[in-house]
């Protein structure tokens, strides 16, 4: 970690990019030249020396490792009783993204499981196991039994393009193991979610809602085959339904709130906003541990975890000037691409002052899209139906090899690169995928090209 703070203080006081240059700066005046493995790491490059000194606190909140109460270190006590991960970081690597087990059958390092069984929540939202809650904890602090643990196998499915070039895509499956409560039952709903990356949080949030909801087109009152919808989760700081905009179904309207939820589900810790465990009535060691604090995150602890997560920057385009990246930039358009993945958005006013009012480049429209049956998790969230996720952001796309070492794409992690994620698509993007798929090997080659070089 001190590596890690080391090398982003050298970049502290880096000018922001000269105007020439903003076609690379896809998240505006926040956008960073400095690329490596600690590209996703970097705080915005607008940020004001004031505001650094909370960026590397909230920095050390993402990277602590909390531990089990009661302990001498009493601000960073009180994990579990059950648990994913005991940071941030253990799953957001370097504020990256997550993947699937290495091996078939492997755990899960930056990879959980949501549950659910037919019906809604007293918020409308997804409603809990009886026995195991939302969201499967395959750790516990000793004396807590674990709550089991899913394991993947992979299929592989064989095609091939019209021009006759082969390829082969990986479909998951799922069982689960070991699991202490009894069988989940037959009327399971489950959905497996890869870490996502974290850059440009803050500008998503800085997006007018009247501007996505214009976007919204259910109805698909213009024919294009596109209707976007909006998901509308349960916001606990206000006590009503909010806009969505965060997490694979937009069932987030805020970061605050998602960071105050990956506290509790995934490491076991209460905030202010949910200051319960997940330990159900059958989960008897789990309701005896011991806590560490009520909350066992202060509130102002996660105020500086929610501006860290706010003016992480995105880093600079790559190899925008190439003739094939360019070719590629308007084969994307003409596939349709873009009726859903937005390029450029502005944002308006927002508490973190170096997000606010800066035009960005996302590629996303924050909707709900129907994906398809073959993408399909079959589990409603709010508003999202079980074929639908939420438009993901492509900025950042070419550089999660170098800062993750891998390429694994789609929300379980099953594309190996942007060629196997297109090939998934279908629902709404069918008709683009088709498109994809016609083009020529170069052209498709140069369509890649370009997402690799956002």
């Amino acid at each position: 970690m001190r590596l890690r703070f080391l090398a982003a203080a050298l970049v502290l006081w880096a000018a922001p990019l000269a105007a020439e240059d903003l076609p690379a700066r896809l998240g505006g005046d926040t956008s960073r030249a400095i690329l490596g493995p600690q590209a996703f790491t970097l705080n915005a490059a607008n940020q004001s020396a004031a505001r650094q000194r909370e960026f590397f606190f909230g920095n050390r909140l993402f990277n602590t490792n909390w531990v089990i109460a009661p302990s001498s270190t009493t601000k960073f006590d009180g994990l579990g009783p059950t648990f994913n991960r005991v940071s941030c970081s253990s799953c957001h690597t370097r504020d990256g993204r997550g993947r699937s087990p290495a091996e078939a059958g492997g755990d899960m390092m930056s990879m959980l499981v949501r549950l659910s069984v037919p019906g809604i929540d007293a918020h409308g939202g997804p409603k809990p196991h009886p026995a195991y809650g939302d969201q499967l904890q395959d750790r516990a602090i000793p004396g807590v039994p674990a709550e089991g643990r899913a394991v993947i196998r992979w299929v592989d499915i064989k095609g091939a393009y019209p021009d006759g070039t082969a390829y082969v895509l990986r479909k998951p499956e799922f069982k689960f193991a070991k699991m202490a409560f009894g069988d989940l039952g037959a009327d399971i709903l489950f959905s497996p979610r890869v870490a996502p990356q974290m850059i440009g949080l803050g500008l998503l949030e800085a997006i007018p809602e009247a501007e996505i909801r214009a976007g919204a087109d259910p109805d698909d009152k213009n024919g294009d085959g596109i209707s976007g919808r909006v998901n509308e989760p349960w916001d606990f700081a206000t006590s009503k339904p909010a806009l969505g905009r965060f997490g694979w179904k937009a069932n987030q309207p805020s970061l605050r709130q998602q960071n105050a939820a990956a506290f509790n589900g995934d490491m076991g810790l209460t905030t202010s906003l949910f200051p319960e465990t997940g330990c159900n009535a059958v989960q008897k060691a789990c309701r005896k541990a011991v806590n560490g604090g009520e909350p066992e995150v202060e509130d102002e602890f996660l105020r500086k975890l929610t501006l860290y997560t706010q003016t992480l920057a995105v880093p600079v385009r790559r190899n925008a000037d190439d003739p094939g990246v360019k070719r590629g930039e308007i084969l994307f358009g003409e596939a349709g691409c873009t009726a859903c993945h937005r390029p450029t958005w502005t944002a308006g006013a927002h508490e973190a002052p170096e997000v606010a009012h800066q035009t960005f480049h996302p590629f996303t429209d924050l909707l709900l899209h129907d994906m398809g049956e073959g993408l399909a998790d079959g589990r409603p969230d709010f508003l999202a139906n079980g074929r639908e996720w939420r438009t993901p952001p492509l900025w950042g796309l070419g550089m999660i090899p170098v800062v993750n070492g891998h390429d694994e794409l789609l929300h379980d992690g099953r594309a190996r690169g942007p060629e196997e994620a297109i090939l998934w698509h279908g629902g709404e993007a069918e008709k683009a995928r088709e498109r994809f798929k016609a083009l020529s090997k170069a052209d498709r080659e140069a369509l890649v090209a370009f997402l690799r070089s956002l």
